[in-house]
């Protein structure tokens, strides 16, 4: 019976695997060796389109909205860039009002001492002024009043859409009417953080229809570098 030449001579050409007598006329097998045939490698194709550098990680290209300054590592999808366009201006059309905070923080009873305080921590870090319910509600005061004297001095509204948040919004609480508040204007960013933007469009039609920002696919130091660049002036 004849016998493989491949431990032997091997079969990297057409020629070599001709010329073996086992092998010749088809692919057999001999002590665990195959007939070799050059791998072939797809190469794929990138987006140059913008950057390729997404500061979310995920795929796809990235591009720098016109207020981000020059040298600035911070960058964005379209879909983000087509979000904050609306909520840059606002902010710009209110630059001359004096006394404003950077960005009132909304978010859930439950993420006060969680991921909303990550993010007040994160954003502090970047020298963004936060009005955040912990820090800035005194005992013994009106929390609905104070919302809504945090909501008048803002530059902008953060949303801190978590499971928690979801629970508080199917309640109809304090959470409720802040959003309220924010959705009439161009206001509003929600980020999404350990949830989805489909699971928000159950609670909330409306907030959901807002696209915003989202962890998925990063980090919430991420997603604080976007919020501290798009309110600079």
């Amino acid at each position: 019976m004849a016998q493989c030449t491949a431990p032997r001579n091997g079969h990297r050409t057409a020629s070599g695997a001709a010329n073996c007598p086992a092998c010749r006329g088809g692919s057999r097998r001999y002590g665990g060796y195959s007939s070799y045939s050059t791998p072939s490698y797809s190469t794929s194709s990138y987006s140059l389109s913008g950057s390729s550098r997404n500061s979310g990680g995920g795929s796809g290209s990235s591009v720098k909205p016109r207020w981000s300054r020059a040298g600035s590592s911070v960058f964005y999808t379209p879909a983000e860039v087509r979000t904050l366009t609306p909520v840059r201006e606002n902010i710009e059309r209110r630059a001359s009002v004096p006394d404003l905070r950077d960005v009132f923080l909304c978010h859930a009873w439950d993420d006060r001492e969680g991921s909303a305080k990550d993010l007040h921590d994160l954003l502090e870090a970047l020298n963004v002024s936060v009005w955040f319910s912990e820090k800035d509600v005194r005992l013994g005061t009106s929390l609905l009043r104070e919302i809504d004297k945090g909501l008048a001095k803002s530059r902008v509204g953060i949303v801190l859409v978590t499971p928690a948040l979801l629970n508080r919004l199917k309640g109809e609480g304090i959470a409720d009417k802040e959003l309220s508040a924010l959705l009439a204007r161009d206001q509003l960013v929600p980020v999404v953080h350990n949830t989805t933007y489909d699971d928000l469009r159950e609670v909330s039609p409306l907030l959901g229809s807002r696209s915003g920002l989202s962890t998925v696919e990063g980090r919430m130091g991420d997603v604080a570098a976007k919020i501290a660049e798009l309110i600079a002036l």
